[in-house]
């Protein structure tokens, strides 16, 4: 394990915890996406002035505290979310959340490439295909260094993106004669508030499952909470924004596009390129992680194998896959609600790793993730939320049942 400085098998060793500035830079590197603003600017178009920041600040207190919920975690016990799952799901029924987790950070890492090369090529005429090489290869490599150029790479990209996404906005706005302008813009189409809300959410659920992944190198538990909500509620927020203003002033709901209308091209496409390289790390880097738990192998290497096969795939899952993804990330909301019902009702078990026993599959793990799927299928309400929340419930439930006998049988 010395070698693995990924701590891919097992917990994070206090001599390696981070501190809070560092982690919060990874957190925001990881919700400082395009995809977010692009989201932003259909709610900016779907929604007033008031709705919108109703829905923004909503969504994202929901989605800050699942994901707190789960960096408590991860930071109380050094683990991932893959080896956390041991305990809710057994040892190999965590298979089935690591696959489902790990191929779909594949798969948008692939998605995030593209997202890249093909706004670059409209703007500069480089081949589509020579700029998803090269920028896949470039983030491929640096998340061979683990968690430290994770760090590195946020510390540059946060602030560049804050800086040269906040100008541009202004300068948008601005153009229009200043926010009260933008107040007074009316939908032409209104977006079902409900609607609106299950997008904000489910905009970045699927990521943030993987939140322990990050904040297990916390101190403390309830710094990590702090760096989780700093991330989810206010970064994530601040995309939401960028991409609104965007889309109600130029029409276009991606800062780079904004920026490139602007006549600011170099600027738009180091904060394109920034934005997108720090998420597809955390992506390939946590993709590495749910492999790793499967096979038993360092995640290093194998999140370096996910990358190649996402940039070779590219193209390919961007024109064909974001559906598929999108219809898998329904399934990941309730793996969360599980890891978070199992801490909360066994606490104790998760206090030493290297002694814990655990089944090799437990069914009533996996019966809750196909009632927390149901759930946020079914019922009406915010859809992640109602995933969420049906995966814990159901678990609580069904685990005393299914698992009675072996639950009398564990130490006090």
């Amino acid at each position: 394990m010395a070698a693995d400085n990924n701590y891919s098998l097992g917990p994070v060793p206090v001599s390696a915890r981070k501190g809070v500035a560092s982690l919060t830079m990874v957190m925001l590197g990881l919700t400082f996406f395009s995809a977010s603003m692009w989201t932003g600017g259909s709610l900016g178009i779907g929604l007033s002035f008031n709705d919108f920041l109703l829905a923004v600040l909503i969504g994202n207190l929901i989605l800050g505290i699942y994901t707190s919920f789960l960096g408590y975690i991860g930071a109380s016990t050094g683990l991932s979310t893959h080896l956390l799952a041991r305990f809710s799901f057994g040892s190999k029924g965590s298979w089935l959340p690591s696959a489902l987790l790990g191929g779909t950070q594949v798969g948008w890492f692939g998605v995030g490439v593209a997202m890249f090369a093909i706004p670059v090529h409209k703007a500069t005429g480089i081949d589509t295909n020579v700029l998803i090489i090269a920028s896949g290869l470039l983030m491929t490599a640096t998340v061979y260094f683990g968690i430290a150029a994770l760090m590195i790479l946020s510390a540059i990209a946060v602030p560049a993106i804050a800086l040269l996404g906040g100008y541009s906005v202004i300068e948008a706005v601005n153009s229009i004669g200043g926010i009260e302008q933008l107040q007074k813009v009316q939908p032409a189409e209104p977006l079902d508030f409900s609607v609106a809300l299950a997008m904000v959410v489910g905009s970045f659920v699927s990521a943030g499952t993987l939140t322990a992944d990050f904040v297990r190198f916390g101190k403390k538990p309830m710094s990590a909470v702090m760096v989780t909500m700093i991330a989810f509620f206010v970064g994530n927020s601040l995309m939401f924004a960028f991409g609104a203003a965007g889309a109600a002033v130029t029409g276009q709901s991606d800062i780079s596009e904004v920026m490139i209308a602007q006549g600011l091209l170099i600027p738009a496409i180091i904060v394109l390129g920034l934005n997108i390289w720090t998420t597809n790390d955390n992506a390939l880097y946590a993709s590495g992680l749910g492999f790793s738990n499967i096979t038993g192998l360092p995640s290093k290497y194998i999140s370096m194998l996910n990358g190649v096969i996402g940039t070779l795939c590219a193209l390919w899952l961007y024109n064909n896959f974001v559906g598929w993804l999108t219809f898998l990330s329904l399934a990941i909301p309730p793996i969360g609600g599980v890891i978070i019902a199992d801490f909360l009702a066994n606490r104790k078990r998760y206090l030493n790793f290297d002694q814990a026993q655990f089944q090799t599959i437990n069914w009533a793990g996996i019966a809750a993730v196909a009632i927390g799927v149901a759930a946020g299928h079914f019922l009406p309400g915010v859809v992640p939320l109602n995933a969420v929340l049906g995966g814990a419930i159901s678990y609580l439930v069904l685990n005393p049942i299914v698992n009675k006998k072996t639950l009398a049988e564990q130490p006090a």
